[in-house]
C-alpha cells in the first residue's frame, strides 16, 4: 500500500464509521474520528495480524483500552478481512456481537474493554508474559483522554517500568477533551510527558493525524531500551468533519440525515484532493 494510497484508506475509514453510527443511531462519533488514523497506519503498517491465523502465539498484541471508540476499530478490522462489513449494519442491535464496546465475540478483538483504565494494565501482563516466553512480538494499546486519571493506569506505568517493558507501545489519542469538557477542566493530567518520563517511560510526541509519523514512532523499535514506549499522538475529536471538529457535543452525537450528506459531501471532498 502506497502512502497515498493510507491516506485514502483514511478516508474511507471515516466514511464508514460515519455510515454505521448513523445507520445504528447510536455511537461515539468525535472520539472515533480522532483514532481513526491511528488505527489505520497500526493495522497496515505496523502490527503483525492476520485475519486467517489470528491465535498465532507470534502475533502482535492490540488492545483498545479506550474501547468507547469501537467504531473505528470495528470498521478498521472488517477492511483487513477479519469479518464481512455487512456485519455492522447490526451496530448496536439486539443481540448483536457488534455492541458499544469491543468484544471477544468479535473476530480480531483481544480483549472485552470499555471500563475506563483497563487495557494498559492487560498489556502490562501480556509484555510481562511476552518476555517470560522470550517472545519478540509487541504489545500496543490505544488510551483515551478521559480514562488516563485512572488509579489502575499508573500502576500499570509504574509496572512497566519496574519491569522494562520496552516491548510495550501505549497511544496516547491525545483531543484533549473529556465526555463534558476540555481535560483542564474535567481532570487535568498535564503534563502528561514529564508525568510519564518521571515514571520511566520513553516518551514521543507526534501528529496523531500524520500518518507518516505515526509510522515512523510505532516503527522505530523501542525508543530507549529497557524502557516502556509512550506515543502522545496529539489529535482533533471528530477529525475530518467541520462541524465536529473540537465541538464537545460529538463526544456521543449521532448526525441528522443533513448532517451525514454534509460530512460525506466533505470525506469526498478530501477524497478529491488527495487522489
Amino acid at each position: 500500500m502506497t502512502n497515498k494510497e493510507l491516506n485514502l484508506k483514511s478516508v474511507f475509514l471515516r466514511k464508514n464509521l460515519l455510515k454505521y453510527i448513523y445507520i445504528a443511531k447510536a455511537g461515539h462519533t468525535g472520539g472515533s474520528l480522532s483514532c481513526v488514523d491511528i488505527l489505520n497506519v497500526l493495522y497496515n503498517r505496523v502490527l503483525n495480524v492476520n485475519p486467517d491465523d489470528f491465535k498465532n502465539p507470534n502475533r502482535d498484541r492490540y488492545i483498545q483500552s479506550k474501547g468507547h471508540c469501537v467504531e473505528a476499530l470495528f470498521v478498521t478490522l472488517a477492511d483487513r478481512g477479519f469479518f464481512p462489513e455487512s456485519d455492522l449494519e447490526t451496530l448496536c442491535q439486539y443481540q448483536s456481537h457488534y455492541i458499544g464496546h469491543p468484544t471477544k465475540k468479535v473476530h480480531g478483538v483481544e480483549q472485552n474493554t470499555g471500563a475506563l483504565g483497563h487495557g494498559l494494565p492487560i498489556c502490562v501482563g501480556e509484555a510481562i508474559a511476552a518476555k517470560l516466553d522470550n517472545k519478540k512480538h509487541r504489545v500496543f494499546t490505544l488510551l483515551g483522554d478521559g480514562e488516563l486519571p485512572e488509579g489502575s493506569n499508573w500502576e500499570a506505568f509504574l509496572s512497566a517500568s519496574h519491569y522494562k517493558l520496552d516491548n510495550l507501545y501505549a497511544i496516547l489519542d491525545y483531543n484533549k477533551q473529556q465526555i463534558t469538557g476540555s481535560n483542564k477542566d474535567v481532570m487535568n493530567t498535564d503534563s502528561v510527558r514529564e508525568k510519564l518520563e518521571s515514571f520511566g517511560w520513553a516518551v514521543k510526541e507526534v501528529d496523531g493525524h500524520n500518518l507518516e509519523q505515526l509510522e515512523d514512532a510505532l516503527n522505530s523499535g523501542a525508543f530507549e531500551e529497557g524502557k516502556p514506549n509512550f506515543i502522545i499522538a496529539h489529535t482533533t475529536k471528530g477529525k475530518g468533519i467541520s462541524y465536529m471538529e473540537g465541538v464537545l457535543k460529538w463526544h456521543h452525537g449521532v448526525p441528522s440525515e443533513e448532517q451525514y450528506a454534509l460530512a460525506m459531501s466533505e470525506l469526498n471532498e478530501m477524497q478529491a484532493l488527495i487522489s
